[in-house]
């Protein structure tokens, strides 16, 4: 068979007529007889392309060819409208709700042929652009998750990480919202490279992904940030609940052995947790760079265990603008300080006695 055609058409003698003479020219036909019953039929047999006159006694052939355009499953059927009218405002009609092409009655078998044909082509044509158009847009998601995805832990990557960064810490500063930032080292991982291998490392590094978005909600955002680094971007989370995230995913981290050539390893980890607050600055970096303080103290501590970023009595939060100058030498550097007392000249005959000499009168003065 050609194709599957749907003939709408209230006349028997004419319906008749015109399914013979598809049938002789290779088409399978589903006939019927009125516009309800056609629409009824579009839907349930999916038919290549569809057949519809005008003049009916129920519904006319405008408003079936509307329905059949307006209809998600129906809407991609060519219509081909026949009928006895003429006109160039009825054609003009039939052409704007949504028609494909539009034939007058008698018409030759061999043109309706030639139209069906080229109706069916147009499709067909419509039908290869439209998968192309998917697949072109499967590669492009594919060949954008390639750009910010790790390829060994399938974690976002750091540039995706950064351009996430940016993104919730202008919304943070906007609507005075909380975010939090936890930057996680895993303790000595450089020794089970040394000793067991780099696929052995990478099993750890696979792991330890696995369990720290396990440890994670939805919104959340975990990425590899280097190596045996990994940043997790906690937005709407002050520092005290990003604390408890941080102990919970510390927790996991402890729980996983690994076996590597019968010896059983467990790997703990190091985690700095720092919040929005830390921040006085507009650059996001900032957050990253105080919950890297908070690691480092970390590990300072002995390693596996949380640490919060605080600043110390007289330090300011990262990036303030508002610190005090550091104090200038009370004497250039490229002078030597005064090998002994030296005195001060004061004007009107007023001097000053040595350093270190008691306030008082000077015999010389001679009152």
């Amino acid at each position: 068979m050609k194709a599957n055609l749907l003939l709408i058409d209230d006349s028997e003698a004419q319906s008749t007529q015109i399914c013979n003479s598809l049938e002789r020219l290779g088409y399978r036909v589903t006939r019927a007889s009125s516009g309800v019953e056609g629409l009824r039929l579009a839907r349930t047999t999916s038919p290549d392309l569809v057949l519809l006159d005008v003049v009916m006694a129920d519904i006319d052939g405008f408003a079936v060819c509307r329905w059949l355009k307006m209809n998600a499953e129906t809407r991609d059927i060519p219509v081909i409208m026949l009928t006895v009218r003429t006109a160039l405002a009825d054609r003009v009609e039939g052409l704007n709700i949504g028609a494909d092409d539009y034939l007058a009655k008698p018409f030759e078998d061999q043109e309706l042929e030639a139209r069906i044909f080229a109706a069916l082509r147009v499709k067909a044509a419509h039908a290869e652009l439209r998968d192309r158009n998917q697949q072109l847009e499967s590669m492009l998601h594919h060949v954008e998750a390639l750009a910010s995805t790790d390829a060994l832990t399938g974690l976002y990557n750091r540039r995706r990480f950064a351009d996430v960064l940016r993104r919730e810490f202008a919304v943070t500063k906007r609507y005075k919202n909380t975010l939090s930032c936890l930057l996680l080292d895993l303790d000595h991982f450089k020794q089970i490279n040394d000793r067991f291998g780099h696929d052995a490392g990478d099993q750890v590094l696979k792991e330890m992904a696995r369990r720290i978005t396990g440890s994670l909600r939805e919104v959340d955002l975990a990425a590899r940030y280097g190596g045996e680094e990994f940043v997790v971007l906690l937005p709407h989370t002050g520092k005290a609940d990003a604390n408890i995230v941080a102990e919970r995913l510390l927790k996991n981290v402890r729980k996983q052995e690994f076996n590597f050539g019968g010896e059983m390893v467990t790997v703990t980890a190091s985690i700095g947790c720092a919040g929005n607050s830390d921040v006085a600055s507009s650059n996001p970096d900032d957050l990253v760079k105080a919950a890297d303080v908070a690691l480092y103290e970390a590990k300072k501590r002995g390693r596996n265990r949380v640490v919060m970023y605080t600043a110390g009595a007289d330090e300011r939060a990262i990036g303030s603008s508002n610190s005090l100058p550091a104090p200038a030498m009370p004497f250039p550097a490229s002078l030597p300080a005064p090998a002994g007392p030296f005195a001060v000249n004061m004007p009107g005959g007023v001097r000053l006695p040595p350093l270190g000499k008691p306030l008082g009168k000077d015999p010389s003065d001679g009152e």
